[in-house]
């Protein structure tokens, strides 16, 4: 491990020491590269990321203390042109011999090409960044404006240069900020024009952002302006603006106190060829008019179909009515007799555009022209339908935990507003075939495509919560529920054993906000049928190795007949009455010791835990709050909580019904062993933006199934793995544990996962990434059949089997999605003796190479 160090850190400290001495190549003779800003607060030193964000110039960025980009830029020539000329139009001899081999055509493409790669160099690169005066004035003046809009309004800042000593042409730049004593608010008065908006202001005056006694803040006084805007426009003021808005600070004589005065003024109307200010009205919504087949080809034609509700909306439409107009009318959150909000007409844009059977929505508000008082509105909204039926194709390139390389394939049919109500009903097929991870396919095909999955889905899908009972108040029409009632089917051929999926889902979902949404499976159904157990010990080739190490062990005599012409346990038959023999004690196979008998029996239970076939009769609720607003947010919050619990009805049923049990004790449907568990995640991600494209992120896994009842193990659908290029990424897929077992079966998994990760992302030049980062964590067994004692989780001391890996990647951006190349080595592998666990395979020969879509987290 020393000389492993060793040649590391001599390697970096050559790179260090060859890459230093560029970083100033590029940099002109009277000139310094900026290395280092300073910045003094009162004479004292502050590290403020936030403060330091508002110079204007910062260094060049570094990984590891290197201006990588720099030194990527550096290797540009600054005169390329000057040097093409030089070295192959004048240099004759040389321009001849090139004539000589190349056309001209082909000649100028080898100019141009040589160009472009210069070019290449310096928009991937980072030019050097400069100490000067003009940027660090632009600095100073930037300091000074935060630091007032934050109270100090008697701050000064100067700057200064400081030539490093020993480093030739580098400078660092030191701010001397001086702030005095900040200004505090003291009275806060209004001066408010129209009496609608000042009995506003007063009702809800207690929800102001600015109070007497904080610190003046620019950022909040624009807060309680937008306050008060949305205030005042969710309260019926239709033709409220910000502009009307305005703040009046006193500074003169206060000791430091800033006497503020709210300003709000009457609106501007105009009234022919004049211009006066009219006090502001409440405006009520009078009528609603929504027009289900709008287009603006017919935009003159005659209405030929409409309806009146009870609620007072007026429903027309062109053509004849498609729509129940409850399903449309659900959508709305404009009503008649209301008073304005901008709340509601956010509301009613994004619950139309989730039904997903309309275009964009245009709604617009025009003064009813029957109210001479003028203060009701008439709301018109505008629908245009989406085409009936959508038909979908997809293709695409995968890489999962269990397949080096997949090719899927699919299509879809989507029919919109299927029972007039706007449901929508999908039909969908898909395909895929793939290459598989050497543990998942059987031993016995010679193909490279040897994954192969078939399968088909229905779906419907309506815009209420569909049960006997109303639940408005429980999750009102705002937070966009539905119900979806799924059905689906697949065949998977040499994936493990072989296996076919049947499964059915009742769901319910709502988002009650933009980043807080829910989702209730109130039933989930799986039957999951293994096709092919005879080729257990085929896929599961440890275990087959295993009883065939314990049988040519010496001692042991069995049946010639379990033998092939190897002498090896034939497969199925042989392999299976070994085991029978052994656990069942049938006189067959003898000469075992104690620990081989516990091993077959060992290797019985997991072989008829993974090859039994599942019935999963289960419930399940998920929250999800996430603050990322769209793709390209770089700095955001994601937290998962899922429960689930299954088996509890059909064990209800199964005692209240006298149903027999079998001979393990337990009850069967269908003559399948129903699972019974209850299961729980939780899933915590954090990205944080640290400029120039860098990134540091986290993620935080806690998992736990605990069978009970009618189970004493987790169906391998629902149990947990780690390795992979999403999880430890020094492990391949289901590789790493359970705990210290080393991972000897070829699918390792558990009911136990705890994982954190973290990583630091940064941008190489242009499009290619790259990133650093450690993962740690693993699985065990607990409270279920295993009793293995290195693969299961008994008390807190077992967190030392926790396993650490890092590595590092690179990951190039396609904008629409991220291939990713990561390394991981094996840091901290609990496999190993605790005495040797550290860093004893931490090389590229041991390292997993992991290639992935998109980022793990």
């Amino acid at each position: 491990m020393n000389r492993h160090f060793t040649k590391i850190s001599l390697f970096f400290l050559s790179l260090l020491f060859l890459v230093s001495c560029n970083a100033v190549k590029r940099v002109p003779g009277d000139k310094q590269l900026l290395t280092d800003n300073e910045i003094f607060l009162n004479r004292e030193k502050i590290n403020d990321a936030k403060i330091y964000n508002q110079l204007d110039q910062k260094p060049n960025t570094t990984l590891l203390g290197l201006p990588l980009k720099l030194y990527f830029y550096n290797l540009a020539r600054p005169n390329i042109d000057s040097i093409l000329s030089e070295k192959f139009l004048e240099n004759e001899s040389k321009r001849k011999k090139l004539n000589y081999i190349l056309s001209h055509k082909q000649f100028e493409k080898f100019l141009n090409s040589r160009k472009r790669f210069n070019q290449w160099l310096k928009d991937g690169g980072e030019a050097p960044v400069l100490a000067n005066k003009k940027d660090a004035k632009k600095s100073v003046n930037r300091l000074n404006s935060w630091y007032w809009n934050n109270g100090w309004f008697n701050v000064e800042t100067d700057y200064e240069i400081v030539q490093l000593e020993n480093r030739r042409k580098r400078a660092k730049v030191k701010y001397n900020v001086s702030t005095g004593e900040p200004y505090h608010l003291d009275s806060i008065t209004t001066q408010i024009s129209s009496k609608v908006i000042d009995s506003l202001y007063r009702e809800y005056e207690q929800n102001s952002i600015i109070n007497e006694g904080q610190q003046y803040n620019t950022i909040a006084i624009n807060n309680e302006r937008d306050r008060l805007t949305s205030l005042f426009r969710n309260n019926g003021v239709y033709n409220f603006d910000q502009e009307y808005i305005s703040f009046e600070a006193d500074t003169i004589n206060t000791n430091k106190k800033v006497n503020t005065k709210i300003i709000i003024k009457n609106r501007f109307a105009s009234d022919q060829d004049t211009t006066n200010r009219v006090p502001f009205k409440v405006h009520k919504i009078s009528k609603v008019n929504i027009f289900t087949d709008y287009k603006y080809a017919n935009r003159n034609e005659p209405i030929s179909d409409s309806v009146t509700t009870d609620e007072g909306y007026s429903i027309y439409s062109f053509e004849e009515l498609r729509y129940k107009p409850e399903a449309i009318t659900d959508a709305i959150f404009i009503k008649p007799g209301n008073i304005y909000s901008d709340l509601s007409r956010s509301r009613t844009y994004s619950r139309l555009n989730s039904l997903r059977i309309f275009k964009y929505p245009n709604i617009q508000f025009t003064p009813d022209p029957s109210d001479s008082t003028q203060t009701n509105l008439q709301a018109n909204i505008f629908l245009s339908p989406q085409p009936k039926y959508s038909l979908g194709f997809d293709f695409d390139l995968s890489q999962s935990n269990i397949q080096k390389f997949g090719i899927g394939f699919g299509g879809s049919l989507l029919i919109r507003n299927v029972f007039n109500g706007a449901e929508n009903f999908e039909i969908s097929g898909r395909g895929s075939v793939g290459a598989a991870t050497d543990a998942a396919a059987s031993k016995n095909t010679n193909h490279f495509f040897d994954i192969s999955e078939i399968g088909a889905d229905l779906k419907l899908t309506f815009p209420r919560i569909f049960l006997p009972f109303n639940t408005e108040k429980l999750i009102p029409k705002f937070m966009s529920p539905f119900t979806s009632l799924s059905v689906g089917i697949s065949t998977q051929t040499n994936i493990g054993l072989d296996k076919r999926n049947l499964s059915g889902i009742l769901n319910y979902r709502w988002t009650p906000s933009k980043k807080l949404s829910n989702r209730l499976d109130l039933l989930n159904i799986q039957y999951v049928r293994n096709l092919n157990t005879d080729n257990y010990f085929n896929v599961y080739r440890n275990s087959y190795n295993e009883l065939n190490e314990i049988l040519q062990s010496g001692s042991i005599v069995t049946q010639p007949s379990y033998l092939d012409k190897d002498g090896l346990l034939s497969i199925p038959t042989g392999a299976e009455n070994f085991i029978e023999d052994v656990t069942e004690e049938t006189g067959g196979t003898t000469g075992l010791n104690e620990d081989q008998t516990q091993l077959v029996k060992n290797i019985r239970e997991r072989k008829n835990r993974l090859t039994e076939n599942n019935l999963i009769f289960a419930s399940n609720y998920t929250y999800l709050w996430n603050t990322k607003k769209n793709l390209y947010d770089r700095e955001f919050t994601r937290f998962r909580f899922k429960i689930e619990a299954a088996g509890n009805i059909l064990q209800a049923a199964s005692a209240l019904g006298g149903m027999e049990k079998n001979r393990a004790g337990n009850y069967e449907i269908l003559g399948v062993n129903f699972s019974q568990y209850i299961k729980t995640e939780l899933d915590f991600i954090k990205h944080w933006d640290l400029g120039h494209k860098n990134i540091f992120a986290v993620r935080a896994f806690g998992g736990i199934a605990i069978p009970y009842g009618n189970a004493n193990s987790i169906p391998f659908v629902r149990s947990f793995f780690a390795g992979g290029p999403n999880d430890n990424r020094a492990w391949r897929a289901y590789d790493l544990g359970p705990g210290s077992s080393g991972g000897r079966n070829e699918f390792n998994e558990a009911n136990l996962k705890l994982a954190l990760n973290a990583e630091y992302r940064y941008n190489l030049f242009g499009s290619l990434n790259s990133a650093i980062f450690i993962d740690v964590g693993n699985i065990w067994n607990v409270l279920d059949i295993v009793e293995e004692e290195a693969a299961t989780f008994t008390s807190f001391s077992d967190l030392k089997d926790i396993a650490v890996g890092s590595g590092f990647g690179l990951r190039y951006d396609f904008n629409f999605f991220v291939l990713r190349f990561d390394i991981g080595f094996k840091t901290y592998d609990p496999a190993l003796p605790e005495e040797n666990r550290w860093f004893r395979d931490y090389n590229f020969g041991h390292a997993v190479y992991n290639v992935g879509i998109n980022y793990p987290f």
